[in-house]
């Protein structure tokens, strides 16, 4: 058995979470990361700021300034800096840089725009620390749209744009229109349609679905910086991505959408148990050393 077969199996067994409270779906999330080890070479410490907290990652051969803004999934309900520090290790290790996995607000105690507030305030914070150059935003599903959101409202109020943004099947239409592809298509073992209704009601409150730093689908994307954007052929939430992709064309935006085929949504986070991981989360490396001021050309693997 191969071992996209064997995880795909593995998460189709896992038991339902449909009637589990958000304070035992934030646990489980980060219980889950605990079963994956820290590439080496690479260091976590505290960051605080200004109220914000966070924790920063940092690969043994980082680029003189380089940083990455990382904004988590988890629906804008669960997830934090616990469930996602293995993810940002191996990014971090694969961009030369280092690495802020930003502990923004969640709802339903803090509902929207509390995780775009919390963004752009520390994306200012950076960026007066490193420079627009040495500056990079990256995210995955909700962490995805919230990276498209933060940015919209920063250069809305006139911040200088980072050097690239990178968006892992991001979560961008907060409708929930998930028509295309076909039903057929779509073989995923880790997005119910159920779950995310049930997180866009809790970001959201009385907010329309469709205000653009919510859903930043609908957002003018006029000015934002060159962007990668990966997803799933089949997962519930390619929709996103591949009208995310389309609305930034159409704005001028310098735009990559890749597609992987039959992966789970946001597969990089299995890259110790996934090689298609590894493959993508070094996309993911030479794009951001392609687009940061210091690039070394010199991209490290994974082990």
């Amino acid at each position: 058995m191969d071992d996209l077969t064997a995880l795909m199996s593995f998460l189709r067994k896992q038991p339902s979470m449909s009637s589990a409270t958000v304070a035992e779906r934030r646990a489980a999330y980060d219980r889950a990361e605990r079963a994956f080890t820290l590439p080496a070479g690479a260091t976590v410490r505290l960051w605080e700021r200004n109220g914000l907290i966070g924790e920063l990652v940092d690969p043994e051969h980082p680029v003189d300034g380089r940083t990455v803004l990382y904004l988590h999934g988890g629906g804008y309900v669960i997830g934090s800096p616990r469930s996602h520090r293995h993810l940002a290790a191996a990014i971090a290790i694969a961009a030369s840089a280092n690495v802020l996995l930003l502990d923004y607000r969640l709802a339903p105690e803090h509902p929207f725009p509390a995780a775009v507030d919390d963004a752009v305030a520390t994306y200012r914070l950076l960026l007066q620390d490193t420079g627009s150059q040495r500056l990079a935003v990256v995210g995955d599903s909700a962490g995805g749209g919230l990276t498209v959101a933060t940015l919209v409202a920063a250069l809305s109020a006139g911040d200088a744009m980072p050097a690239a943004a990178v968006c892992l099947s991001p979560w961008v239409d907060l409708t929930c229109d998930t028509t295309a592809p076909p039903p057929a298509t779509i073989d995923d073992p880790l997005v119910k349609t159920e779950d995310i209704l049930a997180y866009a009601s809790s970001y959201l409150g009385a907010i329309p679905a469709t205000h653009p730093l919510a859903s930043p689908r609908f957002a003018d994307l006029r000015g934002l910086p060159p962007m990668l954007i990966h997803a799933s052929t089949s997962e519930m939430l390619a929709p996103d991505s591949m009208r995310l992709a389309e609305a930034a064309r159409v704005a001028g935006v310098d735009v990559t959408l890749e597609m992987f085929e039959g992966v789970p949504h946001v597969w990089h986070w299995f890259w110790p148990r996934l090689e298609t991981a590894k493959v993508a989360i070094a996309k993911v490396g030479t794009f951001l050393d392609d687009h940061l001021d210091g690039g070394n050309r010199q991209q490290r693997k994974l082990k």
